[in-house]
């Protein structure tokens, strides 16, 4: 006898399947947009063949090729791995270690500064740019790749994230490992680190997205153009005569693969980390 598939059951894909093509929409136009010539990405809007890259193959890649030989597309997006790169190793190391703190350490005052903390979680970004620019230059970062890097690497929600994965963890095993000598760091690298792989997954890619979309804060202290960002680049590239439609579909298509290999990539441990399980207890 067949299962009978229910109505709701029916509406739910349905709904997802239109939650889906919402957002791969403006993804599948960008990408079959940089894969023929500017005239075909116009006159084709009106019509299915806006969703249909060129009829000629030979026209796929020649975008490509045009906008890589008119801007320095390469050096841009070395760039962007750099930063992101950096800024998510030395987000997992502070805030790994700020979380730690917070959930094996006693000391005074841990409570009314762990609030402090989390309030500053309704804070705007936005709203602390001026102040951060100013610590920035009196420190004369500005116009270096240290003042994209360091500024934001201390992160409240990293931190209280990693603090829920130690504290999950049992007193037992610290303890365990005190009473075999190991010191506090050593307890830390080799105990509490291990064991917060999907947290570690989590704010590595979160903290590498976060540097890769930064837009605002890389346009503030950078000023010499071989250090900018992808994000930084499409802006130039958008305001270079001639602007070129297909040509900035390219580069926005070039800056977003490099996000979505790394999200394939540590998609479980991402999964795990947002869902607060995974310590690696077994």
């Amino acid at each position: 006898m067949k299962k009978r598939i229910k109505p709701t059951k029916i509406l739910e894909y349905v709904l997802l399947f239109l939650i889906v093509a919402l957002f791969l929409f403006p993804m599948i136009w960008m990408i079959v947009s940089s894969m023929k010539p500017e005239a075909d990405v116009y006159h084709n809007l009106t019509s299915i063949k806006a969703f249909l890259p060129s009829f000629n193959p030979a026209n796929w890649f020649k975008t490509y090729e045009e906008v890589v030989s008119r801007f320095s597309v390469g050096t841009y997006l070395l760039n962007s791995i750099f930063y992101g790169t950096t800024f998510a190793l030395g987000s997992i190391l502070v805030n790994s270690l700020a979380g730690f703190a917070f959930a094996k350490i006693n000391f005074v005052g841990k409570k009314v500064i762990f609030g402090l903390l989390l309030a500053l979680l309704i804070v705007p970004v936005e709203t602390i740019l001026i102040s951060q620019f100013t610590v920035v230059n009196a420190l004369g970062l500005v116009n270096t790749r240290l003042a994209v890097i360091l500024p934001a690497m201390a992160s409240a929600f990293n931190i209280y994230l990693f603090r829920n994965f130690f504290i999950a963890i049992p007193e037992e095993i610290i303890e365990s490992a005190k009473l075999d000598g190991a010191s506090i760091v050593q307890i830390f690298f080799r105990i509490m680190l291990p064991m917060a792989k999907p947290a570690i997954a989590t704010v590595g890619v979160l903290s590498f997205i976060t540097s890769w979309n930064d837009y605002i804060w890389p346009l503030m202290v950078l000023t010499d153009k071989s250090k900018f960002s992808i994000q930084v680049a499409i802006t130039t590239i958008n305001t270079t005569q001639p602007v070129l439609i297909n040509q900035v579909m390219a580069v926005l298509t070039i800056s977003t693969i490099p996000l979505i290999i790394v999200y394939i990539v540590a998609q479980k441990y991402i999964l795990d980390g947002l869902g607060g399980s995974g310590t690696g207890i077994k």
